[in-house]
């Protein structure tokens, strides 16, 4: 019963989260291609670069919401209504206390980023209120959004988060692309946009308050149940590092227009994030419940599924994306001229690195949900270590290729080490067993990209790209199937009965 509820629950949050993913996606795409076409490549940059910045100072959360997810997986599953109030008022009060320093930090940065890094895009005052105004994202979640979204990403209900973000970020690029088009300063267009955030929290106020009315925000706090939260700042270290160093390097030691060519390039990796990002939506939840009810058998069975699906996914969507991701930079930013935007050889690395990131996500998804943050800390700062150092010896002297390179060897570092890690401390599975299907998604990603590469595909408009694209992907889904029905088959037919279950239950109870 438990089991068929998980599945169910995971079936809905995916859906959600397929309508929110494909909002960001067309977000993703839109609002930059409305920067660089009404301002220019160095205000794209300009927007990334203090927006990675901001990410930075959301450590200040020190791992509240990951901590507060795990603390409330057990409350929740016992329905202990006066535990999880306990919980999310301790949530509630440290999110306030960090929320303080956050905005402390936004307000240095209004004053020192037009200092360091001017341009001439806008004035100091003007580069100040942009900070500020990218800030109030960040600014909402700490004071109004985090008990819920902690609330009701352990509950099982990220659908409802993904429902609500969407429609707010449909709102949020209406106005972006109005604002520009009527000839709004950056600035303003970025405080205009402030108004859909902040419809945001009160949507997602109203739901939780309609639904579990009981809850008591104020009462007395339960601090221990968040013991971990230090814990999680590390593993939070590490995603901040991953994905905010990049560019935080760039301009240190780049321009803000190669800033600008670093972003335009990773929008294509911030796609398929999107559409991995289905696979896994609310799998954080249906693992650490499965964990916590000690369901071994249970959890060895999803994960094997889980790792044979994930790893076909990865393997025809970055096999795709490196064939065609320079076609498509250059149809992207066609006029314009202000930056050079034709980087094939860092487009490749670019999208290599994407896909050993994504080789470790399963492991990665575990360590969350076992909450095994202690445990992993010294790995996570290795990690981060790595991609510091290197980032700081080879950036200076071989530009976005070093910067590449540094990605790279992180990821291939954590990759290897969760592959030992997890079998051991959680699945207690073989270590033979994920490392062979980490080698049969590697194996596709070559066969279908040396040949397409070799060919020399070419998409000079639109209409041809996604002509290629679809061919493409049709090949490299014949690959990746082929592979998987020779070396996986018990599992493909333990995915397609589960899906086959789903769909009955769905068909037979549709509410």
């Amino acid at each position: 019963m438990a089991r068929v509820s998980r599945t169910r629950a995971f079936a809905r949050n995916v859906a959600a989260s397929a309508v929110y993913q494909a909002v960001a996606l067309i977000a993703g795409f839109v609002i930059p291609r409305v920067l660089l076409v009404h301002y220019g490549s160095e205000a794209n940059g300009l927007v990334s670069s203090i927006g990675q910045f901001i990410a930075c100072f959301n450590l200040v959360e020190a791992g509240l919401s990951g901590a507060g997810v795990l603390a409330l997986y057990k409350p929740i599953a016992d329905d202990d209504k006066e535990g999880i109030s306990a919980i999310l008022s301790a949530t509630r009060r440290l999110y306030l206390q960090v929320g303080g320093i956050f905005c402390g930090l936004i307000l240095c940065l209004a004053v020192l980023y037009p200092l360091f890094k001017p341009t001439a895009v806008l004035s100091l005052a003007g580069v100040s209120i942009l900070v500020c105004a990218l800030g109030m994202r960040s600014f909402f979640e700490f004071f109004a959004v985090s008990k819920h979204r902690v609330f009701l990403t352990a509950s099982q209900k990220v659908w409802v988060i993904s429902l609500v973000t969407a429609l707010t970020q449909l709102l949020n690029m209406g106005v972006i692309a109005l604002g520009a088009n009527l000839g709004a300063s950056l600035w303003l267009l970025y405080v205009l946009a402030v108004s859909p955030i902040f419809l945001r929290s009160i949507l997602l106020a109203l739901y939780v308050r309609r639904t579990a009315p009981w809850i008591d925000f104020k009462a007395p706090p339960r601090f221990e149940a968040l013991q971990k939260r230090w814990d999680v700042l590390f593993l939070q270290i590490l995603g901040v590092v991953q994905s905010g160093s990049p560019i935080i390097l760039a301009t240190i030691f780049l321009s803000l227009s190669t800033v600008s060519v670093f972003s335009v390039h990773n929008l294509v990796l911030v796609g398929i994030g999107a559409i991995l990002g289905v696979l896994g939506s609310g799998l954080f939840a249906s693992f650490g419940d499965v964990i916590a009810r000690r369901e071994t058998e249970a959890l060895q069975r999803a994960i094997r599924e889980y790792e044979t699906a994930f790893y076909a996914a990865i393997a025809v969507l970055y096999a795709v994306a490196a064939v065609l991701i320079t076609p498509f930079v250059q149809l992207y930013t066609r006029r314009v001229t202000d930056a050079d935007y034709f980087q094939p050889l860092f487009a490749f690395l670019i999208v290599l690195n994407g896909l050993f990131y994504q080789l470790k996500s399963p492991q990665g998804m575990l360590v969350i949900s076992a909450g095994l943050y202690r445990e992993t800390r010294v790995q996570s700062s290795i990690q981060a270590g790595i991609i510091v150092i290197l980032g700081l010896f080879l950036t200076p002297f071989f530009g976005l290729i070093g910067l590449a390179a540094a990605m790279i060897a992180s990821n291939v570092y954590r990759t290897i080490d969760l592959l030992f890690f997890i079998p051991r401390h959680v699945t207690h599975l073989p270590v033979r067993e994920t490392a062979g299907r980490m080698l049969l998604c590697l194996t596709a990603f070559a066969l279908i990209f040396v040949p397409c590469h070799l060919f020399g595909i070419e998409a000079g408009t639109p209409l041809a790209w996604v002509i290629a694209a679809v061919l493409v992907t049709l090949y490299a889904a014949a690959v990746t199937f082929a592979l998987n029905f020779i070396f996986q088959r018990p599992l493909l037919f333990a995915i397609a009965r589960r899906l086959k279950a789903l769909f009955r239950r769905k068909a037979v109870n549709p509410q």
